[in-house]
């Protein structure tokens, strides 16, 4: 007679298990991780597939005003936050958009992807290449379709802002939105007079001499040493850059003043670097209606002589979550996904910005 079957033991039995809990929990993950690399490859098949023949690729948009399925279709880009110039112009915080990367997708719009274009601003201004280069495509789009473009402030439209905008065939505010400052500025240059120390952080030790601190640039070439805030700036330094202001400025001017049928002596005299809101900003000829949005889409559909009962907005988007999973870092309208405060604007070098609002609260987020 065979001896009765012996019971498992303890250790036997919690081994079996936890071996199986972690089998199972294994698979599981493993099950997973698969369903992800399918979606990954899938979406990277889209992104390829969605590329033009010319091997340009179509910017992502999501319906946001009316029927998916509508005949007419109108595209709108949004300009929101800083603009800078491109991606190695770093970011900064609320936002930033590229002004190059959003002149790209116009450029690669033809006259079937569209009935017509939108520009949904809410930015303070910015770098004035960027924004010029919004300005430039907005111009080259309407020669090339013969299709309308409007823009639409969604809260704010301020020195390179209007810069992008000028050239739209109708300018639209939304209501409590600001339009204006038509100016350009450079700086901070900072100055340290009778330093005797350096005040320190926790981060960042401080230094303290009895002696007081000096500092020192070696340089060849008159007005190399440009900003070295242990000296004053010079007269001819200060006329250099004053006459690049000028020269900026006049050009900013002008293109106002041509796009938007106002004289450049009124620009000058009478709007100043002032903002507006929508109601004088007509008055004084930078917009041209109030309007909320649902009635701007409706304007717009009729700008380009399309039925606004069947018509779509379709708004190019920014970066998704697969987006920043394969560390995209400019989506096709120029939404910047990168690390924010690192910006050419924030380095202090003397740059011309055709800016409006606190700079130092875009580039420490305070």
């Amino acid at each position: 007679m065979p001896p009765p079957p012996r019971e498992p033991s303890q250790f036997r039995r919690g081994f079996g298990l936890g071996f199986g809990a972690s089998l199972g929990a294994g698979l599981g993950l493993a099950a997973v991780g698969v369903v992800m690399v399918v979606l990954l490859v899938v979406s990277l098949v889209g992104l390829v597939s969605g590329s033009g023949s010319s091997g340009q690729a179509q910017p992502i948009t999501e319906t946001v005003w009316g029927e998916p399925g509508a005949e007419g279709r109108l595209l709108a880009i949004p300009v929101t936050g800083v603009i800078l110039g491109g991606e190695s112009d770093g970011a900064t915080f609320g936002g930033t958009t590229y002004g190059y990367e959003v002149a790209d997708t116009i450029d690669a719009l033809d006259e079937d992807d569209a009935d017509g274009l939108i520009l949904e601003l809410n930015t303070p201004g910015g770098t004035i290449y960027g924004s010029r280069a919004i300005a430039d495509a907005v111009e080259r789009y309407r020669e090339r379709t013969g299709h309308r473009v409007m823009a639409h402030v969604q809260g704010m439209s301020a020195s390179g802002g209007v810069y992008a905008m000028a050239g739209a065939d109708e300018i639209v505010a939304d209501h409590g939105s600001l339009v204006g400052s038509i100016g350009v500025i450079m700086g901070p240059f900072e100055r340290y007079r009778d330093v005797t120390a350096i005040p320190g952080t926790l981060l960042e030790p401080g230094v303290t001499t009895e002696g007081g601190i000096t500092e020192e640039y070696l340089s060849r070439g008159r007005g190399k040493d440009l900003g070295n805030p242990y000296r004053d700036m010079t007269d001819e330094e200060r006329a250099v850059l004053g006459a690049g202001l000028e020269r900026e400025y006049a050009e900013f001017v002008d293109w106002v003043s041509e796009t938007r049928g106002i004289p450049a002596q009124t620009i000058v005299d009478e709007l100043g670097a002032f903002v507006f809101d929508g109601q004088t900003a007509i008055e004084r000829g930078l917009v041209d209606r109030v309007l909320g949005r649902e009635e701007a889409y409706r304007f717009a559909a009729e700008l380009n002589d399309i039925d606004p009962d069947d018509t779509r907005v379709d708004r190019v988007r920014g970066p998704g979550l697969l987006d920043l999973l394969l560390a995209a870092q400019t989506p096709a309208d120029g939404v910047a996904a990168v690390r924010p405060g690192r910006s050419t604007v924030c380095t202090g070098a003397p740059l011309v910005l055709a800016f409006h609002g606190d700079l130092a609260a875009v580039c420490t987020g305070n």
